[in-house]
């Protein structure tokens, strides 16, 4: 049968359906008429996919994803730690039988993706009927959206079906053709202007936005943690891998805080000599056994790099007077080569 795509309930969420069935950016507290749907359809789930880590909803917690059953799918920059695949662009998924192509769009979020399947394409926040997402969060890169628009999304064909993750206005789909027309943040833009633009938008920041950033990126519901200030993680200092690398194997090494699950601390990613684990979710009740290291540097680490600038928040909250953030996380560690642990 053809892939259809729908709308599920006014939500952020877009039922993807053939044979079987995906949901894309499911928000938490509507998973039960999720359910409901599927079943009156008579359709099998298959996969949660996400086109990035949300700041505004929260996304599946571990509870809600192992009562589902189903992998979630995210890009390989996803902070998240309840991802069971992790995706590159151009990876081809099979649901039923269909497939969707992954098309990876950073600039809203480093690990954006746009999912695209038949005629249609799911943008997510990368590319909304007649705007953009806001690239003004940690991580957020005005010129690799404007790249990832211009040089991925507006070479799919003019017909093909534009699917956003939200729009204001009501509307629930573009098209490509439209969007190259008439998108005003793209139209007639170079990507210096394009970004000039997005800097001057002065848009406020999502209700709750520092706690549903920190559930996201944690996967646990946190209720006693002072949760910093997302400008203020924007504005944490960061250390390179390599730099660290070398501060490791000096004579007076950084204490390094991996704020990871214990599963990541040992996978085949690895963690880096002498790092101490303790998890984003355990940080606030340990605080107490670290503050002897608060006059002390701290370099927190995790997987992209997101988790731990929230943890080295936390940390300054603290008193803690120096606290850095691995830029990148120990997916740039890995990049770059450097040894681990495991």
């Amino acid at each position: 049968m053809p892939i259809e795509i729908t709308e599920v309930n006014g939500t952020n969420c877009l039922l993807v359906s053939g044979t079987d069935a995906a949901l894309v950016d499911a928000v938490r507290e509507r998973v039960p008429s999720y359910l409901s749907i599927l079943t009156a359809r008579r359709l099998t789930l298959r996969m949660v996919l996400e086109t990035h880590l949300h700041a505004d909803h929260l996304m599946l917690n571990r509870s809600v994803k192992d009562s589902l059953g189903v992998p979630v799918l995210m890009h390989r920059a996803s902070p998240s730690p309840l991802v069971d695949r992790h995706l590159d662009h151009g990876d081809i998924l099979t649901l039923g039988d269909d497939s969707i192509t992954v098309i990876h769009t950073p600039g809203h979020t480093p690990d954006s993706v746009c999912f695209r399947t038949g005629d249609a394409v799911l943008t997510g926040d990368t590319l909304l009927i007649g705007g953009s997402g806001r690239s003004d969060f940690p991580g957020g890169d005005a010129g690799a959206q404007y790249d990832a628009v211009t040089q991925r999304l507006f070479t799919l064909p003019d017909a093909t079906v534009v699917w956003p993750a939200h729009d204001y206005a009501g509307r629930t789909s573009s098209t490509i053709g439209n969007e190259k027309l008439s998108n005003p943040r793209f139209t007639g833009k170079t990507r210096e202007a394009y970004i000039d633009q997005m800097a001057s938008l002065g848009l406020p920041f999502p209700d709750r936005v520092e706690e549903v950033l920190q559930v996201n990126q944690s996967g646990f519901e946190a209720t006693e943690v002072s949760f910093p200030k997302v400008t203020d993680v924007a504005c944490m200092a960061c250390v390179k891998p390599r730099e660290l690398n070398a501060q490791v194997m000096g004579p007076e090494p950084p204490i390094v805080l991996d704020v990871r699950e214990p599963e990541e601390f040992t996978s085949p990613l690895g963690h880096i000599r002498g790092a101490l684990l303790v998890p984003l979710d355990a940080l606030a009740h340990r605080l107490p056994k670290l503050i002897g290291y608060s006059e002390r540097e701290v370099v927190v680490v995790c997987r992209a790099g997101a988790r731990s600038a929230s943890a080295g928040g936390i940390l300054q909250a603290a008193g803690f007077r120096s606290v850095k953030n691995l830029d990148g996380g120990m997916l740039a560690w890995a990049q770059a080569g450097l040894p681990v642990q495991t």
